[in-house]
């Protein structure tokens, strides 16, 4: 049997569990709460006590602009980092009665940002390119490249 060799692309697989993660956070939870505010307002958790509205505004943040820069691979690493305290303190505090199956989605989002966050965004990113400009940038003044 004549198999093929697939080379590994974990630049690819980086940028797919970007956009899933991003788009999966961000539809489920992040767009829901932020297009009905007022009714979010009512029925958000308070674990930390913040009170509703600084909590709503931090969820926000956290499961609407965080997944776009995760999106986009901007900041990625430190953009997962109040994803992850979201989705721990959800899944820890508020659902604390969840089984593991219960609570498998929000574990595996846990999943995906914390790989994110240690792995970083890939050579497929906003940041990588960003990167690479100014490499070229710096080695076209006559210096030499970091």
């Amino acid at each position: 049997m004549n198999r093929m060799h697939w080379p590994p692309r974990p630049d690819l697989g980086l940028l797919c569990l970007r956009l899933c993660g991003a788009f999966l956070l961000l539809a489920v939870h992040g767009l829901p709460k932020a297009l009905n505010f007022r009714a979010s307002l009512l029925t958000i958790e308070d674990p930390l006590h913040l009170g509703a509205y600084p909590t709503l505004l931090a969820a926000i943040a956290a499961e609407v602009l965080c997944p776009l820069l995760i999106a986009v691979g901007w900041f990625t690493r430190l953009a997962c980092l109040p994803v992850i305290f979201l989705l721990l303190v959800a899944l820890l505090f508020v659902h604390p009665e969840w089984t593991l199956e219960q609570g498998q989605f929000g574990w595996l989002l846990v999943a995906i940002f914390f790989s994110l966050a240690v792995a970083g965004p890939g050579r497929h990113s906003l940041d990588a390119h960003l990167a690479r400009r100014q490499r070229r940038a710096y080695s076209l003044a006559g210096g030499h490249s970091p």
